[in-house]
């Protein structure tokens, strides 16, 4: 499953960001070899993650594989909202830019390897002083960093209605998303 990142009703064009990270996975293996005029099939909406509207801010964690949801749920963001952004990339030339209206505060942690499970985002957020108000974390990326930002936001203060969290893939695993108890 992958998360169209934008969508262009005027030419009928969509953007999928897919991480092309070996070429195991059905998906990539697609990104990989797709060619013009190839067919596929898109369903959806189908996932669950939204934007609360009764949040004072909004905290967004996650890895490469996580960066088209995060950033098509940023840039709908209205203006005046506040997005805390902390994603985890390869290296620094992984960053993007990103067109918002909302008031974009990013922490770009660059991990220098390939993806595997760690604490980087999990540093970052120890460090971050959540915002007064009532806050909305979606947290998004390898099962295990998911499941610790989830329990260390819980360990915070917040709510289990306050946290999405879902876990992309982890070592080893092929398939669609891990559950962390939503």
């Amino acid at each position: 499953h992958y998360t169209i990142r934008r969508f262009d009703l005027q030419t009928k064009l969509i953007d999928v960001d897919v991480v092309l990270h070996g070429d195991k996975t059905p998906g990539v293996r697609w990104a990989l070899y797709a060619q013009p005029g190839d067919s596929i099939e898109i369903r959806g909406p189908r996932g669950r993650i939204a934007l609360a509207p009764d949040a004072d801010w909004h905290l967004f964690t996650g890895d490469e594989t996580a960066l088209p949801a995060i950033f098509a749920l940023v840039e709908a963001m209205p203006a005046g909202a506040n997005a805390y952004v902390f994603l985890e990339i390869g290296g620094a030339s992984e960053k993007a830019d990103l067109r918002v209206q909302a008031e974009l505060h990013p922490t770009w942690l660059v991990r220098n390897g390939p993806p595997r499970p760690n604490e980087l985002v999990l540093s970052a957020v120890r460090q971050f002083a959540l915002p007064p108000g009532r806050g909305h974390a979606i947290v998004l990326g390898e099962t295990s960093n998911v499941r610790a930002l989830r329990h260390h936001l819980l360990e915070r203060g917040m709510t289990r209605e306050q946290i999405y969290a879902e876990g992309y893939w982890r070592p080893g695993r092929i398939g669609g998303p891990d559950p962390v108890g939503n």
